[in-house]
């Protein structure tokens, strides 16, 4: 038997590499679902189901989504600078990557120590991220309105892309877990 510790660090590294994979068959599902049901003047491009797609009129007028708000306050408080808008198309993309890769680093070493969590095959997983990220903190921290503001459609599409991160996030971590 492995000894528990190393089997942590391995889990969590599966699990950082498989996050990071997750999050980016999460951001190509949002645009392919984007393509099939736009409906820019129903959706609120705030929400993640919204992130990584190209800028709409509407978005200019209702502000960047949540990642570039919180990569924005981000250095806003650790470095006193606002981000010019060449530096939000880089620090969104690279918070939302980051959000993921960490997120899948934790799983994937709770994963270790409570098998259990990967029942599910990862969609309680990726409810999990979804309800507690986009339907709890993002709208805590002042970066999107709150749910019910929201029409059910953004919820949907919201929860169906973290759906496809928790499900390949387990998969790849299993597959990544497996090789280390």
């Amino acid at each position: 038997m492995h000894d528990s510790q190393t089997n942590v660090l391995k889990g969590a590294a599966a699990g950082l590499a498989a996050g990071l994979a997750a999050t980016w068959v999460m951001t190509q599902f949002q645009h392919l679902s984007g393509k099939l049901v736009d409906r820019p003047e129903r959706e609120d491009p705030q929400h993640s189901a919204k992130r990584g797609k190209p800028e709409s009129a509407q978005q200019k007028e209702q502000g960047d989504d949540a990642t570039v708000k919180a990569a924005d306050k981000l250095s806003r408080g650790l470095f006193h600078h606002p981000l010019s808008q060449d530096e939000k198309k880089v620090a969104g993309p690279a918070l939302h990557y980051g959000f993921g890769a960490l997120t899948g680093l934790a799983y994937g070493a709770l994963a270790e120590l409570a098998p259990a969590v990967t029942r599910g095959a990862g969609a309680p997983f990726g409810t999990a991220v979804w309800l507690g990220a986009d339907e709890v903190a993002v709208p805590a921290f002042g970066l999107s309105g709150p749910p019910w503001e929201h029409p059910a459609s953004v919820h949907a599409r919201a929860l169906a892309a973290h759906l496809v991160y928790g499900l390949t996030t387990e998969g790849l971590r299993k597959l990544a877990r497996r090789a280390l």
